[in-house]
């Protein structure tokens, strides 16, 4: 597996094109904004881009997806459809934050309407890239639809905004719930193994057996309904 990470937006958020070494086929998960160093990282492995996989449909994550799809038009748009009308969403977004309408095209939230999504993603099914299997995790919480991709060789979970080193994802946005995102991180996320190795949408990578030690969010030292982040 090769794994090349862009760091994108205001908030940090890391995209990721994921890659099958031996067949050259890959993905780009969640694709923040319009960075040509996305495409660049794409191209610098001459990867075949099938799929702008999308965890979920939170502005700094599809932010990109418009630009990508252009300069990439065989890659298919692919989202859970519990998160698609969060994705129709997209130019109203920055609102949901506070952010002043005046403000937006200053800092690159000035977002077009995003194409249509060309594939969903289903609970449990196994998504082939070249030689790399993941499994598709619905895990809401976060948003409706979130997913987490999980390759159980590779034993590497990208996870979105479900968990972070030392957090987990917020939950006061449109469509988040506390509840849910706990039952997704107990009951989906920590039981794929304390080895595995979690690619977070923001903040440095960590592994599932760290955060069930430390994270205290899961160890109880701390209310969730206190907030996380992103």
């Amino acid at each position: 597996m090769i794994i090349e990470e862009i760091t994108v937006t205001a908030f940090q958020q890391h995209t990721r094109i994921v890659g099958c070494q031996k067949t050259k086929r890959a993905i780009c998960i969640d694709p923040g904004d319009a960075s040509e160093d996305i495409v660049g990282a794409i191209d610098k492995h001459g990867f075949e881009l099938q799929a702008i996989a999308c965890t979920h449909a939170h502005m700094d994550h599809v932010g990109g997806v418009a630009a990508l799809k252009k300069l990439k038009p065989v890659a298919k748009i692919t989202m859970h459809p519990a998160d698609e009308p969060l994705y129709l969403e997209l130019p109203n977004q920055p609102g949901w934050l506070g952010i002043p309408r005046s403000q937006w095209t200053e800092y690159g939230f000035d977002y077009e309407q995003p194409p249509r999504v060309d594939e969903y993603w289903s609970d449990g099914q196994i998504y082939k890239v070249g030689e790399l299997s993941f499994k598709v995790i619905h895990c809401p919480g976060h948003t409706p639809g979130h997913v987490v991709l999980f390759e159980p060789a590779e034993r590497k979970a990208f996870v979105g905004d479900c968990l972070f080193a030392g957090s987990i994802g917020r939950t006061d946005l449109p469509g988040g719930s506390t509840e849910q995102l706990m039952d997704s991180l107990f009951n989906k996320i920590l039981p794929l193994g304390d080895d595995v190795k979690v690619y977070s949408g923001h903040g440095p990578t960590t592994t599932i057996g760290q955060e069930r030690r430390t994270n205290p969010f899961l160890t109880g030292a701390y209310s969730p309904g206190k907030g996380g982040r992103f």
